[in-house]
């Protein structure tokens, strides 16, 4: 029997990347690797079929298999957000009532896309949501892909109306965005989590109150988030401004392609975790040019990286 975790809803939880095959299936297997290799690196906890876990790209009974062969694979040794956001509201309730059915410790829901919504409409979906499941809910605010913001106002209206609306993922370049949505939260419910989604903003993150970072370096390059963040929460300065100096050499790689998922994936392999890195079409065909640069950013982060494009 394995430890349970103890859930904080703090620390650094990478994006987990979906693996594939050479036929674009669902990589049992390789996704075994992955998840072995994060906890055994001392991640906080796992978020899967997120933005990074290419969740637009499957209907939702692939969703929903993806989701239970996680949940039942990490089988409780860290706590599992699983991401349940749709463009309806019917899709995202089924979507989060089976993950508590799984067994997830949560879900990360992101707003509707493509149709602008009203405040008033987005209070709805996410009332309707949270009414229909008791499962700690985190907002998830990506306003570069969606096309919309989760205002502060908005976030604080969820969260005093529900208490397991527990707290957001917030992927927004702004760090005053951040600041304000901790600010102005974190007033009416003290134990409200602020995770930042840009791996250079952990620290301004931490230093405003927030909980931590749900990043994606935190797959190829734990090491570097996770020191900063243990060396925070110590007091040790000159360790914290270290890695915070590498985390900052990190954002680069996202502008290597688009979508960044491809990347993501081949930072995984570049760092030593031999698992496939085929990702759903129309992302671009990963190149030697682009492993070079790839190569490049990890050296001026620190990166160590392994083996031979082609391998």
């Amino acid at each position: 029997m394995k430890n349970k975790f103890i859930h904080t809803n703090a620390g650094i939880i990478p994006p987990v990347p979906t693996i594939l095959n050479e036929k674009h299936k669902f990589d049992r297997d390789g996704m075994e690797l992955l998840i072995n290799n994060l906890i055994d690196k001392g991640v906080h906890g796992l978020f899967f079929l997120g933005t990074a876990g290419e969740f637009n790209q499957f209907n939702a009974e692939e969703r929903e298999e993806i989701a239970e062969f996680c949940i039942r694979y990490t089988d409780g040794r860290l706590p599992v957000w699983i991401g349940t956001g749709s463009n309806t509201t019917a899709e995202a309730i089924r979507l989060t009532q089976h993950a508590a059915r799984s067994g997830a410790t949560g879900v990360v829901v992101i707003n509707p896309y493509y149709c602008k919504l009203s405040d008033e409409s987005l209070f709805a979906h996410y009332a309707a949501i949270a009414e229909a499941s008791t499962l700690p809910l985190m907002l998830y605010n990506f306003p570069a892909l969606t096309g919309q913001d989760l205002s502060p106002s908005l976030v604080r209206r969820l969260a005093v109306r529900y208490a397991h609306v527990v707290g957001i993922k917030e992927t927004v370049d702004q760090l005053s965005h951040i600041r304000q949505m901790i600010l102005t939260v974190k007033e009416v419910n003290p134990a409200f989590a602020v995770f930042c989604g840009f791996d250079e903003y952990l620290l301004p993150t931490l230093a405003a109150g927030g909980a931590g970072a749900i990043a994606a370096s935190a797959n190829f390059a734990p090491q570097l988030m996770l020191g900063l963040y243990k060396s925070y929460q110590n007091n040790d300065l000159p360790e914290v401004l270290e890695y915070h100096q590498k985390l900052i050499q990190i954002p680069p790689l996202y502008a290597l392609d688009e979508p960044f998922i491809p990347t993501i994936k081949e930072a995984v392999r570049l760092a030593g975790l031999s698992v496939p890195t085929f990702s759903h079409s129309p992302a671009n065909p990963w190149d030697d040019g682009k492993e070079q640069q790839l190569k490049q950013i990890f050296d001026k982060a620190g990166i160590t990286f392994s083996g031979n494009f082609g391998e």
